[in-house]
């Protein structure tokens, strides 16, 4: 016989209205909530409540996905791609549909999915050399660590200082910033001025490599680098000769101070 308590459920999830809807979103069976999808009672704010619901199954969820009504609403776009059962195909399509403070915003949520917010990330580095600058400044103060790198690079001066004072930028970062032979001078001044940055100890070995540093802060760092890092320094084409001169005036200082302690 069939179950007439259930077809009366899914019956119910189809046509009610108005304040029959909300219990209805809470049912835990995901054929209950497949039904209530095809109501046209539902709107965007009851979808938006299912959809904060993170025991939903990838099937409601590929559901709300498939109706042009909800993911035309950005809004529904965004908890779709953040939701941690979504499928990742149908994420990542919702990703490349955001605007690029909610793909901020997504890229910096403990919940998300990592490889969702990774991939945020990459949609927002992207876009990075064609926007505004007003949006630059604000992903350089606020944006996860790679965004916040890569508007660095460019080296716009308010950018720079907005994102070196960035409190979710990372030392690996910087670093990678300041191994890139483009970056422009004005970056590497700022970072080896930089109250923070300028005394992390790998960031000076990168700054005393770079020719980019300014002189003056060059012979500030040298002495406080390891006689390896100095050594390998030297191996390394990229340095250039004047820079390569103050390394061995540096070696041969200690060199002498060694013999004078000696005697």
């Amino acid at each position: 016989m069939p179950d007439e308590g259930a077809a009366a459920r899914l019956q119910r999830a189809r046509s009610a209205s108005g304040d029959d809807l909300d219990p209805l979103i809470h049912e835990a069976d995901a054929e209950t909530l497949l039904a209530l999808l095809e109501n046209p009672n539902m709107q965007e704010p009851h979808v938006s409540r299912l959809l904060e619901r993170l025991d939903l199954s990838a099937g409601v969820l590929t559901a709300v996905a498939k109706e042009g009504k909800w993911t035309s609403s950005e809004s529904i776009r965004l908890r779709l791609a953040r939701h941690p059962r979504t499928p990742s195909r149908i994420a990542i399509s919702m990703l490349r549909q955001l605007y690029l403070f909610d793909l901020v915003r997504l890229s910096l949520l403990p919940s998300a999915p990592a490889d969702i917010r990774r991939a945020a990330e990459e949609f927002i580095l992207t876009r990075v050399p064609h926007i505004p600058i007003g949006e630059k400044l604000t992903l350089a103060r606020r944006g996860p660590p790679r965004v916040a790198a890569a508007v660095l690079s460019e080296g716009h001066p308010q950018a720079v200082k907005l994102a070196l004072a960035n409190s979710l930028l990372t030392e690996s970062q910087v670093l990678k910033v300041l191994a890139k032979p483009e970056i422009p001078a004005r970056v590497v001044t700022a970072i080896s001025q930089h109250a923070k940055w300028s005394l992390q100890y790998n960031v000076r070995v990168a700054l005393v490599r770079h020719p980019h540093t300014p002189v003056p802060t060059l012979l500030q760092f040298l002495p406080d680098i390891t006689l390896r890092d100095l050594n390998d320094a030297l191996t390394l084409e990229t340095v250039t000769p004047h820079v390569r001169k103050y390394i061995q005036q540096e070696l041969a200082r200690r060199a002498d101070d060694s013999k004078e302690s000696v005697l």
